[in-house]
């Protein structure tokens, strides 16, 4: 029985090694969300492997948050900065889910960044105005995405350093 668990235990471990490498690059390409994916997939080996894992999930999880927070209030300072109001945002954030499955992968940026210039070319008088708000917007998308990738990272190195000191 003993032997059944280790085995079950090592296949978890691989399974998840494999969903935290796609949750990292799914932090690139926007298919998945990376730091929802790390997180779970931690939380499962936690699960199975007990113990101290809980300390490696605990850790993993601060990571993540602290980056959602830091991403959040990163994008918010520079567009509020900007003074691209929310309304625009909202619209922007539609199209770009439109815009994820009429076009995907790509369709979800494209979809923002189209719709952010749409809500502030209606809202602002000149093409220049609403241009500049859309390249605002694409700098505040840019380091938000930087942001949750260093998150993701950190949360990927602690995880693999935790099984590289279990295998030792």
């Amino acid at each position: 029985m003993a032997e059944v668990m280790a085995g079950f235990a090592d296949t978890v471990t691989v399974l998840t090694g494999i969903a935290v490498v796609v949750g990292v690059v799914g932090t690139i390409v926007p298919v998945l969300p990376g730091g929802l994916l790390v997180g779970a997939a931690v939380l499962v080996w936690a699960v199975v492997t007990g113990g101290a894992a809980w300390w490696v999930f605990a850790g993993v999880l601060l990571v993540l948050v602290t980056g959602q927070v830091l991403e959040y209030l990163t994008a918010g300072v520079s567009l509020k900065r900007a003074g691209v109001p929310n309304r625009s945002l909202v619209v922007a954030g539609l199209v770009g889910i439109v815009g994820f499955f009429v076009v995907p992968v790509l369709g979800l940026v494209l979809g923002f960044l189209g719709g952010l210039y749409a809500a502030e070319r209606y809202r602002q008088p000149t093409h220049a105005a609403a241009w500049s708000s859309t390249k605002t917007g694409l700098r505040a998308a840019g380091v938000a995405l930087l942001v949750e990738l260093a998150a993701v990272l950190v949360s990927a190195t602690i995880w693999f350093s935790a099984v590289l000191w279990w295998l030792r």
